[in-house]
């Protein structure tokens, strides 16, 4: 009895100090990179790991399609705030014409992955950028949100965002 007694607690102790674990290096991507915002009229370069899709990104493994749209920009704007706010686990942290920051958190373990869109007067275009903060693999999360961004754009009517 004494025997199982000690295995369950050494066992519930491995969890509780894995669980503390997690807590912990969950509190370690809570800072925004400085990287963040337009330099040069561009989106930050993508790092080397897996974890970031751009449309401005050159190598096949971080490039992703870009936008194109007809009409004002400002309403291309306003179109864009709308979609993100259709959007689950996603929150906007600053909005000002032509550049826009959010910030999406995982489901479980509530990692934070920045999402940057600009958009491009002279070519009505939309670019955007969306990468984890930590880690290595993201399992393609961010391309999927990305993804998901385009058809929902595609699906919703110009208008002032909610």
């Amino acid at each position: 009895m004494i025997k199982g007694t000690r295995r369950m607690n050494t066992i519930l102790g491995a969890v509780g100090v894995l669980l503390v674990l997690i807590l912990v290096y969950r509190q370690l991507p809570s800072r925004r990179p400085r990287t963040l915002g337009v330099h040069a009229g561009r989106l930050a370069d993508c790092p080397a790991t897996p974890n970031c899709v751009c449309t401005q990104a050159t190598d096949p493994e971080h490039r992703i399609e870009p936008i194109h749209f007809e009409g004002n920009p400002s309403t291309g704007f306003q179109r864009v705030q709308s979609t993100l706010a259709t959007m689950p686990r996603l929150k906007v942290i600053s909005a000002e014409f032509p550049y826009l920051h959010a910030e999406a958190r995982t489901p479980l373990l509530q990692f934070i992955d920045d999402v940057e869109i600009l958009v491009d007067e002279d070519s009505s275009t939309i670019h955007f950028r969306s990468a984890s903060r930590v880690g290595h693999s993201d399992l393609g999360v961010n391309r999927e949100r990305m993804e998901q961004f385009r058809r929902l754009f595609h699906q919703t009517p110009a208008g002032p965002p909610p």
